[in-house]
């Protein structure tokens, strides 16, 4: 059966009621089996166990081929562009740790297919305990934008429209922000327009994709167009910051 994302995520939270429930990680090699202990471990495994979870269910879905690019799953695997899925998890104790995608990657994915903006981001944040037990202590499902804020790097404090991992200066992989908790100095975005505003000047900011900038935008908003009928209008970064950095 062919389900939407938000109903997957209805199911699990629901009718299956993942939040109360308990589960361990265990693995046997030869005649040894043990309980699998490392926190860190749990999120590498959460995108297996909804694909086992989606076969149990007979809910249709298709693995993507591009492990380095949202979605994990196409829920509609006749139409790769609707009902994207992409799965996370992260240590509840901490703050979300995972991979967003690379930055560089995901700019000309989002200009050359546009649905990608509408992936479905299903998170969940996980406790493990000294004995190994795993609990789900809550599960959310956000666009990319609804995790995603403004950021300072650098001995000198740059700020960033978006927030990424920079090496030497360097920029990689997009992170998630704290979307829930107690607000920081910086705001998430309220809508897409704001996000791929600071994405445009990320491309700026960015030495990397600082020669693609100029057509980035026009080329996002022309395929957006193409596809949803619909033109976007998307600010200036510098005519909205003020609603995101809070100086």
């Amino acid at each position: 059966m062919k389900l939407t994302a938000e109903q997957v995520y209805n199911k699990l939270v629901s009718d299956d009621k993942i939040l109360t429930q308990k589960g361990r990680i265990t693995f046997t090699l030869g005649d040894i089996n043990i309980i699998v202990k490392q926190r860190d471990v749990v999120g590498n495994i959460m995108q297996e166990w909804i694909e086992g979870w989606l076969k149990k269910n007979n809910i249709d879905y298709s693995l993507n081929d591009n492990t380095q690019m949202p979605p994990d799953f196409y829920l509609d695997p006749e139409n790769k562009k609707e009902e994207l899925m992409e799965i996370k998890a992260f240590n509840y104790r901490g703050s979300p740790g995972f991979d967003i995608a690379d930055f560089r990657m995901y700019a000309r994915e989002i200009s050359e297919k546009p649905w990608m903006l509408n992936v479905t981001y299903l998170i969940f944040g996980y406790e493990m305990s000294d004995a190994g037990v795993v609990t789900i202590k809550q599960v959310w499902q956000k666009k990319v934008w609804e995790i995603s804020r403004p950021m300072k790097s650098g001995n000198n404090k740059t700020v960033w429209p978006i927030n990424l991992q920079i090496k030497e200066g360097t920029v990689h992989k997009m992170r998630p922000a704290k979307w829930y908790g107690k607000a920081t100095s910086f705001s998430i975005f309220e809508n897409m327009e704001d996000f791929l505003a600071a994405m445009e000047e990320t491309m700026y900011k960015n030495k990397d994709t600082r020669d693609d900038a100029p057509n980035w935008l026009q080329k996002v908003l022309d395929n957006y167009e193409k596809h949803y009928r619909i033109r976007l209008q998307i600010p200036r970064w510098s005519e909205i910051v003020s609603k995101y950095v809070n100086r």
